[in-house]
């Protein structure tokens, strides 16, 4: 089934591409949604197949901490406003690859683990690359455009807060602090993207992925 998910959106990807210009994938979902897996898992099947693939993540493109807690580092509202920077995202990346960009890019431009600007070395790329791009509030108005296909991971909150517990004990220490910060900032957080942004129905492909080994397609809008 697996595999069968990744035929189908790699022949979507040979049929919708035109070569005037690289092709971007966003891989979109809630936290723990598996959108990393999946876009990895995607790329390297994409790679077998003959394409030349570029690998990215909204996790390079954070803002410094004092940007993403100013208004507390439990709220929503800052996790959905305040995380990421989108123009850094524009300009280091998702611009160079439109029509008329220059084709020069940058993967990465800073290190939230670290809390240091981590600038990656400028990439060439040819107008054959595809871009898998995975993260969290891919679908919001601001980069929503730049997605030649918008792939929409969906699991339910409990899934999320359940892998989370065996994901996050190395970012948070503890237990109690994955449930304050999922319950308190986390899930609110996606419920204002939801309300605002209404994802799911931008999406050109939604895949249950409550079942990281049976993942399958729930809604195309090809």
């Amino acid at each position: 089934m697996y595999e069968q998910v990744l035929k189908e959106i790699a022949s979507k990807i040979s049929e919708k591409k035109r070569y005037s210009s690289p092709f971007c994938v966003g891989v979109d979902g809630i936290d723990a949604a598996g959108k990393t897996f999946f876009a990895d898992n995607l790329a390297a099947f994409l790679t077998k197949n003959g394409y030349t693939i570029i690998r990215a993540s909204i996790d390079g493109f954070h803002n410094p901490r004092q940007i993403r807690h100013q208004r507390g580092s439990y709220s929503p509202k800052g996790y959905y406003f305040d995380s990421f920077n989108y123009e850094l995202l524009k300009k280091c990346l998702l611009e160079p690859l439109e029509p008329e960009g220059s084709r020069l890019c940058r993967l990465k431009a800073f290190d939230f683990k670290t809390e240091t600007e981590i600038l990656t070395d400028e990439l060439r790329v040819t107008n054959a690359h595809i871009l898998i791009f995975e993260g969290v509030f891919l679908l919001r108005h601001e980069i929503e455009h730049y997605w030649d296909l918008k792939i929409f991971m969906e699991i339910d909150f409990q899934t999320s807060i359940k892998r989370a517990l065996e994901r996050d004990i190395y970012l948070f220490g503890n237990e109690e602090e994955i449930l304050k910060r999922y319950q308190e900032r986390y899930i609110p957080g996606q419920k204002i993207y939801f309300e605002l942004e209404s994802p799911k129905e931008k999406a050109d492909i939604i895949i249950d992925n409550n079942d990281f080994t049976k993942p399958f397609v729930t809604s195309r809008l090809f």
